[in-house]
């Protein structure tokens, strides 16, 4: 018993580097992210120093966000090799990594991403405000394509189509009407995004989702 108690303890040291690395462990492995150095990274996860799912102490990151920020393609690809790695995991602000990648304009990553299984739609924010927020219609249709929900109400009650018409993007804001964006809705202010368009001196932007209401249902 004596014996089997020292080699269960012995196992349990072993294993103790995985479970948490120390702070200069966590700024050598996150500084690799950023400089986007896959060996470096692959080295230290293969080595159970970091674990996938760790979380950058000054930004409060995962690394698979920092990633997609910093646009560190290839640590990106090395990250979502990792069997235990959490797609869900938000950062402070509560971004997850599907809304990182779409709003940094990495298609490559959104769709490896939904091939994952990411989540597309959740309660407040979701990737498609974010694809609208950077006018990449490539992003919004992809994700309209995944049953992205058109009408998701970000706090506020923003929807996708309001943000795109906030934010000036005409094609965008095209593209979501096209796909069947409701351009009557109210946000919290009892603003439609036509009138966000306006206030946001957008005129054509307006005029557009004026056109659009006009027609014949």
């Amino acid at each position: 018993m004596r014996r089997w108690c020292y080699i269960t303890m012995a196992a349990i040291v072993g294993l103790a580097p995985a479970a948490a690395a120390d702070r200069g462990q966590l700024a050598s492995f996150f500084r690799a992210v950023q400089m986007d150095d896959p060996g470096t990274v692959q080295k230290m996860l293969a080595g159970g120093t970091v674990l996938a799912n760790a979380v950058d102490p000054i930004s409060g990151e995962t690394a698979l966000i920092l990633a997609l920020r910093e646009g560190s393609a290839r640590v990106t690809n090395v990250l979502l090799s990792q069997p235990t790695l959490d797609l869900e995991q938000k950062a402070p602000n509560g971004n997850t990594a599907l809304m990182m990648a779409a709003f940094k304009h990495n298609k490559p990553a959104v769709v490896a991403l939904l091939a994952k299984g990411a989540i597309v739609n959740r309660p407040g924010w979701t990737a498609l405000h974010f694809s609208a927020a950077s006018g990449d219609d490539d992003i919004t249709k992809t994700l309209i394509d995944h049953h992205a929900y058109i009408d998701a109400e970000a706090p506020a009650k923003f929807t996708p189509l309001m943000i795109a018409a906030r934010e000036g993007h005409e094609s965008t804001v095209q593209l979501l009407l096209d796909e069947g964006a409701d351009a009557s809705l109210k946000n919290t202010e009892s603003l439609t995004a036509g009138q966000i368009a306006q206030r946001a001196d957008k005129p054509r932007i307006a005029a557009t989702i004026a056109a659009h209401l006009a027609r014949p249902r």
